[in-house]
């Protein structure tokens, strides 16, 4: 269908929001609570725009397109009310974007320079809350947080670990976990969706703290190392070491989403104790040697127990870090070539 953004005749989906179309459009509105794996949300206000036909100003991250709809997304009254919305955020927090990690990256901010606004025009009474270090991967400070409720939503509905929600009241509300305990003695498995939807600097990453600028690092797409599932990582590198994880948002199969290991899980590659080369045993003492060596060695020992005691006295456990079609050929090899049935698989690496 066809609508109109600003004068602009835009191509629309049917079931698409305002908001959605307008950003395939390249037309920036901005918003805070508002992601598209969370869905609709409506809460922060801040994505305003004026529709013709409807009285007032519409959230456009709820409003559905309709054919020949005509929005305005940057008039004085529109701009004005974004404005007061991202002004009254940034009031109500501590945002120090020069010292912040989300520096850069963050949507806060962006929307902030969009609109113009240097410094905000009030300062209600500050509520200095703890910062929350009691996890092993995850930082909270919940001081830069703008209660817009996408963590809380990508827990309980997209990883469904429902960990997260909104605690106290009032100019006190806060993000909480569990019976409003901390991070590390809660039920937290650590995947780290919270720290990817967080638009601002409130959650992030313990490890990357300190560590890189959002520009200063290279992203290399590549496939999860530890199970079979085939998550879509993003390599954050920065003077060729991976400083940061994310998932890629918009690939199969995983949609952004990560478990503890593929988000976190990336320094064992920096490890000394890697082994670089097979080692043969001898005397009770570990040597270097080639593949062809250690290979050959491997066949030979399974030739002789196979012959001694038959093909059921050996038995294979195919890697979970491996391919689907790794682990097909393993059991074809056992199944095959040993003539025996005792082939499993492990994904608890």
């Amino acid at each position: 269908m066809n609508i109109t953004i600003n004068g602009k005749q835009v191509e629309a989906r049917e079931g698409q929001t305002v908001l959605q179309a307008a950003l395939a459009a390249g037309i920036y509105i901005p918003h805070l609570c508002y992601h598209e794996k969370v869905g609709v949300a409506g809460k922060c206000r801040a994505c305003v725009v004026e529709i013709e036909g409807m009285r007032g100003l519409q959230t456009s991250c709820s409003v559905i397109v309709k054919e020949d709809m005509n929005v305005t997304t940057n008039s004085p009254t529109v701009l004005n009310a974004q404005r007061l919305v991202v002004d009254l955020m940034l009031s109500s927090g501590t945002h120090d974007c020069l010292a912040c990690e989300q520096n850069g990256n963050c949507e806060l901010q962006d929307a902030a320079y969009y609109l113009g606004i240097e410094r905000p025009s009030v300062q209600y009474g500050e509520i200095n809350r703890e910062f929350d270090i009691s996890s092993e991967f995850i930082y909270v400070e919940r001081n830069k947080c703008i209660s817009c409720g996408r963590c809380v939503a990508a827990c309980n509905n997209v990883v469904v670990n429902e960990v997260l929600d909104f605690g106290h009241r009032g100019h006190h509300t806060e993000i909480v976990f569990d019976a409003d305990k901390k991070m590390g003695e809660s039920t937290c498995v650590q995947c780290g969706e919270c720290v990817q939807i967080c638009p601002v600097g409130a959650i992030v990453e313990k490890k990357n703290k300190g560590r890189s600028r959002y520009w200063e690092t290279q992203k290399v797409r590549t496939t999860c190392p530890y199970c079979g599932v085939g998550c879509q990582l993003e390599l954050h590198v920065k003077d060729d070491q991976i400083v940061k994880v994310t998932g890629v948002e918009d690939a199969e199969p995983n949609k952004g989403r990560l478990c503890v290991k593929g988000r976190f899980g990336y320094d064992f590659i920096y490890s000394k104790d890697r082994l670089t080369t097979p080692l043969v045993k001898e005397k009770g003492q570990f040597r270097e040697a080639s593949w062809d060596e250690a290979l050959g060695l491997i066949a030979s020992k399974f030739k002789a127990i196979i012959e001694k005691d038959g093909p059921d006295a050996v038995a294979g456990v195919s890697c979970a870090r491996s391919i689907n079609e790794d682990s097909y050929s393993m059991q074809k090899l056992f199944r095959s070539v040993f003539k025996t049935n005792n082939i499993d698989h492990c994904a608890r690496t």
